[in-house]
């Protein structure tokens, strides 16, 4: 968590997750529970093998969670390979030109129902506060 190609893959992820009002900073309320979260890294490669940039993305350990108390349901769309590989056929049988698009944040897109309280990671600052 020192390199500064890591630090700066952090920075880039909590500017998105602000940037985004994924949350709201407050205090803990009474009975709740927070919910621990954890960093996820990859390394991007270009053709040639060489790097092309480091990712990190903040998850939610979620499965410390009870159904009923802190979530109802989930969801997470997830296309089948039959499917991917069906529209790859198709695109290269009529000649499609195909795009690859690369999410940089995956918080962006959905809406929760619930209130969820989670424990920021340890040494980060937010523009928020702490």
């Amino acid at each position: 968590m020192t390199d500064p190609n890591w630090c700066t893959a952090m920075r880039a992820e909590i500017d998105a997750l602000e940037f985004s009002n994924t949350w709201h900073l407050t205090p803990l309320p009474p009975g709740k529970k927070p919910i621990g979260c954890k960093w996820v890294y990859k390394i991007k490669y270009n053709l040639d093998g060489s790097i092309e940039r480091y990712k990190s993305h903040l998850v939610a350990k979620g499965y410390n969670q009870q159904e009923g108390i802190d979530y109802t349901e989930t969801f997470a769309p997830v296309a089948k390979m039959t499917t991917v590989r069906t529209i790859l056929a198709l695109a290269s049988a009529r000649n499609w030109h195909l795009h690859q698009l690369d999410v940089n944040n995956v918080f962006l897109y959905g809406d929760l129902d619930e209130e969820v309280y989670m424990q920021l990671p340890s040494g980060i600052r937010t523009k928020g506060g702490d």
